[in-house]
């Protein structure tokens, strides 16, 4: 429903009440990648997608691909992994250290088996699984995270550099890393299952942060020194492995590694077929060619009616394939706040006031999105309803801002245009247009250009645009996730190149701050000055609109729309 919205608010505070002393925690949506709660626990653990109403395990048949659809991602290297496309292979490729469990909201254990931090939160100290390997056969150790992590931060590691190595800000050594002035981070490795990192502050949350899909492993006796064979094959540790490379625009081919340490894949393996858009895979699903895809724009309530809704939202199963719960993720438009146009914040408020957000998800998504009231969406801990004052639609302070940013009405005309760009596909463009329309009933013109993806994050990336939309999708159950990778001063993922140092000091202070309330004040704290600011303009919070095929059984796309491969089977 439209004005539905999740009350559930992810528990973190017997994490930080209890794990400091010991512990046992979008292309579509062009987002930052990406539910790492879904991955299969070790064998002898409770798995996180053991789902209330799946099927018995003692039901399930072996064998058989998993056949689903993606648009060609940025990257499946954990390297760069900063969008849901990539993300959903490297997610089925690697395992971090930790993954929270969406489930029971809690930080689980993965590629670690236990993990305790000091009493001040400035050192993190994780003790691998014995007998994990790599897809090669190499053991992996606690030397293959180091490495992987310095790999992401050495600007040096390839000809672009990470855009996600901000992850690791708070390590001891990122920032001369970073810089090119320091060649490793300050992580200890006593022994091959024991690695010890140092953090430059107090940072609670940091198991958290282990928990991105980013910071697995990678193998550190050289497999991965040729940068480009690596990005095509990557080897991982998680419970599939590649078969082949990634063969652009069309495929990426895995299937299961049978020396996996924890619980083995049911299915033989998984084709992410990659197409250019929704409708299109939506024409190979209903001719049995794939068995999960988009719901196309316009067709949710029918595909529903036809398929069945899963009981929970997030499972497919035969007779209840489409899933519609609700995600951990915005949508919203960046303003290039270094644009002579968009550095004006009258001008970003006049046109985030003159957008109708209830009539795009009305008419755009049938009443299943909900209209975006702050970047952090609920079911974050540290969401507040109302938080973004300008974040809402008002004609007449739309007109009010708009004057004040020195573009006054003049018969129906402001003399104000610009650009508005998405990628192609997914319904965008449809968003696009009926936000144009809402812009020209105040005054604004303003065009629609489009771009593919990889293409469209290239040119938001390099600043060359106005305004575009993009997704953000927790990487991390906590508010941290979505103000500090967006909005601190030169991140990657601060594709507004938008700098405020007093914002930059309370994300800093939030960060170091051990006590969670105190935290979370912080943030929001943070969070208020962004809204003043208002560098992005929130537009939706999001769920799940995806169907699956009747053969599908038990497979479960989590909140940060991250999919569990392992527990799921096919029948015929």
């Amino acid at each position: 429903m439209a004005e539905e919205k999740m009350k559930t608010v992810l528990g973190r505070r017997t994490f930080v009440a209890g794990a400091l002393a010991t512990s046992a925690i979008e292309a579509l949506s062009a987002c930052g990648r990406k539910d790492s709660g879904v991955k299969p626990a070790a064998e002898g653990e409770q798995a996180a997608s053991d789902q209330a109403g799946a099927p018995a395990q003692g039901g399930a048949t072996q064998g058989g691909t998993i056949k689903v659809f993606i648009t060609n991602p940025a990257s499946i290297d954990p390297f760069n992994l900063q969008e849901d496309q990539g993300t959903s292979v490297g997610n089925a490729l690697f395992d971090a250290l930790t993954y929270f469990d969406y489930t029971d909201q809690k930080l689980k254990p993965l590629a670690c088996e236990s993990w305790e931090a000091n009493d001040d939160a400035t050192q993190f100290t994780f003790h691998l699984r014995e007998g994990a390997k790599f897809h090669n056969g190499d053991p992996v150790t606690a030397k293959d995270f180091k490495y992987a992590w310095e790999r992401i931060c050495n600007p040096k590691t390839t000809t672009q550099p990470s855009v996600i190595a901000y992850h690791l800000a708070s390590v001891k050594g990122y920032d001369e890393m970073i810089a090119g002035s320091g060649t490793s981070l300050d992580i200890e490795t006593p022994d091959d299952l024991t690695l010890v990192v140092n953090l430059n502050a107090p940072y609670a949350d940091f198991a958290y942060v282990a928990a991105h899909p980013a910071l697995a492993p990678v193998p550190s006796g050289g497999a991965a020194e040729d940068f480009d064979k690596f990005f095509l094959a990557p080897i991982g540790n998680g419970p599939f492995k590649m078969e082949g490379e990634w063969v652009d625009s069309q495929y990426i081919k895995v299937v299961r590694f049978d020396d996996y340490y924890g619980e083995k894949a049911l299915v033989d393996g998984v084709d992410f077929m990659i197409y250019k858009d929704p409708q299109t895979a939506f024409t190979e699903f209903e001719a049995g060619t794939l068995d999960l895809t988009e719901i196309p724009v316009g067709r949710i309530g029918e595909v529903s009616e036809k398929y069945g809704v899963s009981d929970d939202g997030y499972t497919v199963n035969p007779g209840k394939q489409v899933l519609n719960g609700e995600e951990t993720s915005t949508y919203y438009l960046a303003t290039n706040c270094k644009d002579d146009v968009f550095s004006n914040v009258d001008v970003r408020k006049g046109v985030s006031y003159a957008i109708n957000r209830q009539a795009i998800c009305d008419t755009i998504f049938e009443g299943s999105r909900v209209p975006a009231d702050g970047i952090v969406p609920p079911g974050i801990d540290g969401y507040k309803e109302g938080a973004w004052e300008s974040s809402h639609y008002d004609v007449e302070k739309a007109k009010a801002a708009l004057d004040a940013a020195g573009y006054p009405d003049n018969g129906g005309s402001r003399g104000l245009s610009f650009t508005l760009q998405a990628n192609s596909g997914g319904g965008h463009e449809e968003i696009m247009q009926l936000i144009q329309s809402d812009l020209k009933s105040v005054g604004i013109e303003a065009d629609i250009q489009t771009q593919e993806w990889a293409a469209y994050l290239q040119s938001l990336q390099a600043g060359d645009y106005q305004i575009g939309r993009l997704g953000w999708v927790a990487d991390y159950a906590i508010m941290d996730n979505f103000l500090f990778p967006l909005f601190y001063t030169d991140n990657g993922d601060n594709r507004s190149q938008y700098s405020n140092p007093e914002v930059d000091k309370l994300l800093t202070e939030a960060r170091q701050t051990v006590d969670n309330f105190e935290r979370v004040n912080k943030f929001r704290e943070a969070d208020k000055l962004i809204s003043q600011d208002m560098p992005v303009i929130p537009l939706m919070f999001y769920r799940h609109t995806k169907v699956g095929s009747k053969r599908l059984n038990n497979l479960y796309v989590g909140p940060t729309k991250l999919i569990n491969f392992t527990k799921a089977w096919l029948s015929e």
